[in-house]
């Protein structure tokens, strides 16, 4: 076993140093290759500070509070990332050397910032100060020490479970379960169980709580049974926050608690129940109290001294008052620490060389490690070396620990205890909890099926509840439906490629996710119970600047940054779409069910298919959002869209390019005077749910199921026929691909059909025509009107669909997409007609009344020819048409082939050969200009033409000048001296 721990050590030490390393390496790289300007646009600096006041609080650290110096009380604090807890170093702004002192964050407003410190520091009013985040070797010296005390550990409580956890030996059978009454009685199984078993393995057990399902409840009401049996626990979590979750929920049962950490990092509403607070309240408190009012006497005689000696004394005397009040406190803390039942704290802040070294080494008979999935296996030796019995709490199906170093990840440092030992022994230690509370099943059965052996079940409480359940929330598309597929597939949203950035963004999901959460507001859903989820931190500052002032309380973070939250719709930005078919650390399993199941009635899943349907795991994801939920297109929420993605290549054959046409259509063009809209229309999406919905019900693994079901409806619309009834009218539980089903067959056997309603209440009516005459799309309203119809509700639409009998295109082949297409042709004729019209008036104004009359009746005829010949044109011919169109350069007259040599325009999205890509020769200077102004607003930097030119010396010749200078005075020095000099003699 000693070998065994030996290595473990050694390799974990190993592993530690260079993630060390990485952290320093990464820290030195931001302050050598930045500057403090830039360090502050990326908030983790903040520049000219003054002190407005000091004082000793906090539990005898001394407060700091900073604000901006240049505009005095009125100027706020630039946009930052400091919170309380955060360490910082406070430098002088003149100075480049080490900081003057360090402290904690503990407290942060738009026009201030407070900090503590715990060792006295002088500052002066008149000076000015710069903040910087740093980035402490604390955590690392106490992971190391837990380490060393490992390898040298032969005795002690904790000598038994070492050999279990490193499988030296076999964990004892369980103990009889006790019959418990338990705290909380609206337990259910699964829970009851866990806690039963926990209480009975003698060793070790293991709580396995997927998202959702109440761990935390059950790690609550672990402890509370174990205070019952007298058993005295050490409670620990990773972060600040999960420990401070357990504390609320302890507080209310009335139990002697403590939590140990420095009280700048805890939760206001818990700080009372701090170590620095109950010794606030204890019997020396009035001393204590008049300790620190010596110290901040001090402080002030400190301030108003001149002479250094005077000052160094009254520093003195403030370490001497100092020392007083620790050894006081100290007196009263192992009283404290004793009396409590459940001591709590983070697995570092559980170090022996913190408060815990004044209780003795077998005082505690159970440890339990909440959220111990996430933690470095050393920082979980830290609380484990103080008791002979542990219970983990976790899910290591979710976000492992935090590593920078990929090199230290990947051979083992992010390996958590809880999983390696659910790999060792597997149900012997682990119980799972089985039933969640928070997803809509939809939303759940996916994460089941994938993550969880399809073990999980939706509590009856959430597993139908949607956004529109929820007070003020109205009942639209979009609060109705709890999964919804944004695809950017062929709609030209690239990534961005950003130089020198590692990590990426997409602007046109921001337009995306901004016009979703709009809908989603407009809707009564507050922005407080959403949630905007990206992958990459570059998405997540683009996505904040475009929509954290429009909604303040909008939450916009990072997957790491959600883990163990959740609100009641998420929207999901993946980010990742190029032509290669990269998606970068999305193939992480883990990171994408954090991100999923953060959501209780809502997901919105934004990103390019194509892209991510290369790696199975996303695939699947997709699969499951378009068979399960609502799939729109990014053409249904932007107009400005063109289809450059994955153009063609000469490679590619034509019918290749055929079938991404026909899978991607171009938008119908608007009417005359018609705005573009943001926002898609009821009749758009309705659309796109049917398109989406057929795409998916012809893959191949469904072939069987939809010849029955073509089958099942033929037969039902040949015994209509037979029959004497005039209508007859499909179950509104149709999926879209049977409704386009019935609509051919209609049209097939000259049957007039309509599409009433939406959603789940859309359903088919079928009619026999009164007379032969086949009904052309154009007439689809007027069928519509002739049909009776259920009365529907005020806020639903009819759609008509219908089909010309003269088409080209077989029944079989036609679906809503070709129906959208047909009437493309049309509209774009009749357009071609009028604008033809019109301009044979203008021509023949002059001309006598009987040769204009006979001029416009050529015209009209041309015209009507025209017509009638793009309405007969095949589909092919379109495609081809099409085709040449998008390898032809946009500008007006020009015939330049763009397919090899050609510039795209970032702002009318058109693709130009190379004499004319430049914004002013096609007419978007005004629109490059104003682009350009933005940029240099954004980025507060001029570039090349864009401003003055720079008339600052070089700093040789400044140096040089400055040389010629001081020689120069050295001269006229010597001089005036000389003439004195005469003068005096």
């Amino acid at each position: 076993m000693a070998t065994l721990v030996q290595d473990f050590v050694s390799r974990q030490v190993e592993l530690l140093k260079e993630e060390r390393e990485a952290e320093i390496a990464e820290a030195r790289a931001w302050k050598e290759s930045l500057s403090l300007k830039e360090l502050q646009r990326r908030g983790v600096c903040l520049l000219k500070l003054e002190v407005t006041s000091q004082r000793t609080g906090l539990y005898g650290r001394l407060l700091i509070i900073l604000q901006p110096r240049r505009h005095g009380s009125e100027a706020e604090l630039p946009c930052n990332s400091f919170g309380p807890g955060d360490i910082i170093g406070l430098y002088e702004t003149a100075s480049q050397g080490d900081p003057l002192s360090t402290g904690i964050v503990t407290r942060i407003a738009p026009r201030s910032i407070t900090i503590a410190v715990d060792e006295p520091v002088s500052l002066g009013q008149e000076n000015s100060y710069r903040l910087l985040k740093l980035a402490n070797d604390i955590t690392y010296k106490r992971l190391k020490r837990a380490l060393n005390l490992l390898s040298q550990c032969r005795s002690g409580p904790a000598c038994g479970l070492i050999d279990i956890l490193f499988g030296t030996s076999e964990p004892s059978d369980a103990r009889d379960k006790k019959l418990l009454k338990f705290y909380n009685e609206s337990l259910d199984i699964s829970q009851k169980e866990a806690v039963c078993f926990s209480l009975a393995q003698k060793e070790l057990a293991i709580i396995h709580g997927p998202p959702g399902t109440g761990k935390t409840t059950t790690v609550v009401e672990i402890i509370l049974q174990a205070v019952q049996q007298g058993l005295k626990v050490l409670c620990c979590a990773p972060s600040n926050i999960a420990v401070d979750n357990l504390v609320e929920r302890l507080a209310d049962c009335k139990e002697r608690i403590l939590r140990l950490g420095h009280p700048a990092r805890l939760l206001e509403s818990i700080q009372h129940h701090s170590l620095d607070a109950v010794l606030a309240r204890g019997d020396n408190a009035q001393i204590v109290a008049d300790i620190r009012k010596d110290i901040d006497r001090a402080f002030v005689k400190t301030r108003k001294a001149e002479d250094k000696g005077e000052r160094s004394n009254f520093l003195n005397e403030i370490r001497t008052l100092r020392k007083e009040l620790k050894e006081r406190e100290e007196t009263a803390m192992t009283e404290i620490l004793t009396h409590a039942n459940v001591i709590l704290a983070t697995n570092t802040g559980a170090s022996s060389d913190g408060p815990l070294k004044l209780l003795p080494e077998n005082h505690f008979d159970l440890v339990v490690i909440d959220e111990c999935a996430q933690a470095l296996e050393a920082s979980c030796w830290i609380p484990l070396l103080k008791a002979r019995k542990c219970i983990l709490a976790g899910d290591h199906k979710q976000l492992p620990p935090t590593i920078i170093s990929h090199k230290a990840a990947t051979e083992g440092l992010s390996l958590s205890l809880m999983e390696r030992l659910i790999q060792k022994y597997g149900d012997r230690v682990v119980k799972m909890l089985t039933v969640q509370y928070r997803m809509h099943q939809t939303i759940m059965q996916w994460a089941s099926s994938e993550m969880y052996d399809g073990r999980l079940s939706a509590h009856c409480s959430v597993a139908q509840h949607l956004l529109r359940d929820l007070p003020g929330v109205a009942s639209t598309e979009e609060t109705c439906i709890p999964l919804l597929l944004i695809d950017t597939a062929d709609c030209g949203l690239f990534e961005l490629e950003v130089e020198d950035e590692q990590s990426k963004g997409n602007e046109g999901e921001v337009r995306l996710v901004s016009l979703h959460i709009q809908a989603l507001v407009e809707a009564g859903v507050k922005a407080r119970d959403i949630a905007i989820i990206a992958t990459y931190n570059l998405q997540v500052d683009m996505l904040r600047e475009c929509l954290c002032h429009k909604y303040p309380d909008l939450e916009i973070k990072s997957v790491d940054g959600f883990q163990g939250r959740e609100k009641e719709a998420v929207v999901l930005s993946f980010v990742r779409s190029n032509r290669k078919g990269e998606v970068g650390f999305l193939a992480e399993d883990r990171r994408i069910n954090v991100a999923i199941t953060r959501a209780r009635r809502h997901v919105a899943v934004i990103c390019d298919s194509r892209t991510t349907g290369n790696h199975s795991f996303l695939k699947r994801l997709v699969d499951y959002v378009s068979k399960h939920g609502e799939v729109r297109t990014a053409f249904e929420y932007l107009d400005d869209i063109v289809p450059e993605n994955y153009a063609p290549k000469s490679s590619q054959s034509l019918g290749d390019q055929e079938k991404r046409l026909k899978r991607n259509p171009p938008p119908a063009p608007k009417a005359d005077g018609e705005k573009p809209k943001g926002k898609p229309t009821k009749r758009t999406g309705q659309r796109s749910a049917a398109c989406s919905e057929q795409s998916t019900a012809t893959v191949e693994t469904v072939d069987t199921e939809v010849k029955e079901n073509s089958c099942k409806h033929k037969a039902r619309i040949l015994e209509f026929l037979e029959s004497s009834e005039t209508q007859l009218d499909f179950p509104s539980s149709l999926n879209a691909h049977d409704r386009l089903i019935v609509h051919q067959l209609a049209e097939e056997h000259g049957l007039q059909h309509v599409s009433t309603g939406e959603g789940r209440g859309r359903y088919i009516s079928v009619r026999k025509k009164a007379t032969a005459t086949n009904i052309s799309l154009g007439k689809a309203e007027v069928c519509a009107q002739e049909l009776p119809r259920r009365p529907p509700s005020p806020a639903k639409e009819t759609h008509a669909y219908s089909e010309e009998s003269g088409s080209s295109i077989s029944v079989r082949k036609v679906d809503l997409k070709t129906l959208h297409m047909e009437r493309v042709k049309r509209e774009q004729a009749k357009r071609e007609e009028r604008e033809k019209q019109s301009q044979e008036r203008n021509v023949n104004l002059q001309e006598i009344a009987g040769k204009k009359h006979k001029s416009e009746v050529k015209g009209k005829a041309a015209v009507k020819t025209r017509v009638e010949s793009a309405t007969e044109e095949d589909f092919d011919a379109m495609i081809s048409a099409a085709i040449k169109a998008d390898n032809t350069c946009g500008f007006f007259k020009c015939k330049a082939s763009v397919t090899t040599l050609g510039q795209l325009c970032l702002h009318c999205n058109k693709r130009y050969c190379l004499s004319h890509h430049i914004p002013e020769v096609h007419g978007c200077g005004e629109k490059a200009k104003a682009y350009a102004r933005q940029r240099i607003s954004k980025e507060v930097s001029l570039h090349a033409g864009s401003g003055l030119k720079d008339k600052s010396l070089d700093p040789a010749k400044r140096a040089h000048l400055q040389r010629r200078l001081d020689k120069k005075l050295s001269e006229l020095t010597s001089q005036r001296k000389s003439k004195n000099q005469d003068k005096e003699k």
